[in-house]
């Protein structure tokens, strides 16, 4: 079993394009690939799948990769069955975890990836890829049957990770004192990305 997989933190950081502070580590998981399926299922509202998927497809044609949407397809599990590479961009993680359930994408990306397909998430898009979706920032404004996610590390993630701040004056929880709640009553490691951090996961077994 080889995963290859690209976890970014965000699609944009301060003064770059979308995905461009993750241009080199997505070209070199794409080397020799030539298409990327897109899965927009995170945004809950304001922009439509085919709007946010033409937002995708500008970088990754400038590299020579044609972008295609999931939701471009009447069949969603053979479109991630055929595809040679998988980005899910970032939103809402129960809306797009809801959506994954709903349209039966759990089990394929799970197969596919297990065997080698390259997997790219930013944001709501990386939180999937743990075990779990319960260390999101998001507020959960739909209703979803499991928290269960992906699975694809053995680990949750924790996007838009923020260091304490030792001089703030701002005296609520820090994403540190929230982490440690949620390991009152779970087991599994956590990973805080920053903004401007990937985590690259390439593993055989």
């Amino acid at each position: 079993m080889i995963r290859n997989l690209l976890l970014i933190s965000t699609s944009t950081t301060h003064g770059t394009g979308y995905l461009e502070h993750a241009e080199e580590e997505m070209k070199n998981l794409l080397k020799g690939k030539s298409s990327i399926l897109f899965i927009p299922y995170a945004r809950p509202g304001g922009i439509s799948h085919k709007a946010y998927t033409d937002k995708a497809r500008e970088p990754f044609e400038k590299w020579g990769i044609s972008v295609t949407g999931v939701h471009e397809y009447e069949d969603p599990t053979k479109a991630v069955q055929e595809a040679e590479a998988v980005f899910i961009g970032g939103g809402n993680t129960f809306v797009l975890l809801r959506n994954l359930y709903q349209n039966k994408l759990v089990k394929p990306l799970q197969e596919r990836v297990n065997k080698g397909m390259p997997y790219i998430g930013t944001s709501a898009g990386t939180n999937v890829a743990g075990k779990t979706i319960g260390t999101t920032n998001d507020m959960p404004i739909v209703h979803v049957k499991t928290f269960d996610a992906l699975q694809l590390v053995p680990f949750n993630i924790n996007p838009h990770f923020q260091d304490p701040d030792p001089n703030s004056t701002h005296m609520g929880e820090t994403r540190d004192t929230r982490i440690a709640e949620f390991h009152h009553h779970n087991r599994q490691p956590v990973v805080g990305l920053r903004e401007e951090v990937c985590c690259v996961c390439t593993a055989t077994g």
